[in-house]
């Protein structure tokens, strides 16, 4: 029998400035994040990780973020961030199904330093075993360990569970929030997987989930060990999808869910998933990314 894949891929004094306390933490935040970022230059030029690839939480970047961009152009913007983690998708040419068009993107990522820990999200359409195993052969191809999925249906989950276990790859459930007809929360999605293979599980997208009206960081708890993936977002209002703004500058509770990550002791990536500005979205990549280094830096 082989050996299961770990699917975990291991203030208030009152300031009188004329700063909110928001903004006060958030500037802290970004000069830590700018001190490691200059560490992180050096890092790089010497060939070495990134330095959030040795924290406790790890940083990556969903694909999806850059849906308007190439692989070459996206490949550059990751260089930029000094980020070498990849949530991919099939959009544009990032990370194709057909196997000779993935392969050269594998070659591309490869030569650049970056891993893909995860493909997603990826759709389930049929109750089919064809169908099914071609999304779980593109996963093989590419090594990764993790298929984010966005909309099997509860009737599907058993054929699914034979495939992540003939595979040994894990799938982790995407909810989508109060617009989903299914996959609310990701406590809907732990009740339709209590009781089958540890390796089904749920892809936390922290603002669908708040806007589902769950708490998401009572939810990372609850999934512990089945949670296998992070869709990283700040909203300015829980209440509105519309309302998403760079992290760091919403009211999503980052250090909390950090924390919550940690006791869990959760091994996968959080990944950033920026929807908005998708012509242009590297200045609130770059900010979201400083204000959650700088929020790793000051919990040590």
């Amino acid at each position: 029998m082989s050996k299961r894949r770990r699917c975990r891929p291991d203030d208030e004094a009152q300031v009188k400035s004329i700063f909110s306390r928001r903004d006060f933490v958030r500037s802290g935040a970004l000069v830590a994040a700018a001190l490691a970022g200059s560490k992180d230059a050096f890092a790089a030029a010497a060939g070495q990780p990134p330095a959030d690839e040795g924290s406790a939480i790890r940083l990556g970047v969903a694909s999806y973020t850059f849906r308007n961009f190439n692989r070459v152009q996206l490949i550059g913007f990751l260089k930029q961030l000094n980020v070498l983690a990849l949530n991919a998708k099939d959009v544009k040419d990032h990370l194709p199904m057909e196997p000779q068009e993935e392969a050269a993107a594998l070659a591309d990522y490869a030569a650049a330093g970056i891993k893909l820990h995860a493909a997603g999200t990826i759709y389930f359409p049929k109750d089919e075993d064809a169908d099914i195993r071609s999304k779980f052969d593109y996963c093989k191809r590419a090594g990764i360990g993790v298929i984010v999925a966005g909309d099997p249906t509860p009737e599907t989950l058993p054929r699914i569970e034979k495939f992540v276990k003939e595979y040994d790859i894990c799938f982790a459930i995407h909810n989508h929030g109060p617009e989903d007809k299914i996959w609310h929360s990701p406590l809907d999605v732990l009740k339709a997987v209590k009781g089958m293979d540890p390796r089904m599980g749920c892809c936390i997208d922290v603002g669908h989930t708040v806007r589902a009206g769950t708490d998401v960081v009572q939810a990372i708890r609850e999934a512990g060990a089945r949670l296998f993936n992070v869709h990283m977002k700040d909203l300015a209002n829980f209440e509105k999808k519309d309302s998403q703004v760079a992290v760091g500058d919403g009211i999503m509770p980052v250090k909390k869910i950090f924390e919550a990550l940690g006791a869990i002791k959760y091994k996968g990536f959080v990944d950033l998933e920026y929807e908005i500005h998708a012509d242009d979205p590297m200045p609130g990549v770059i900010e979201s990314f400083a204000y959650m280094r700088g929020v790793l830096a000051g919990m040590g």
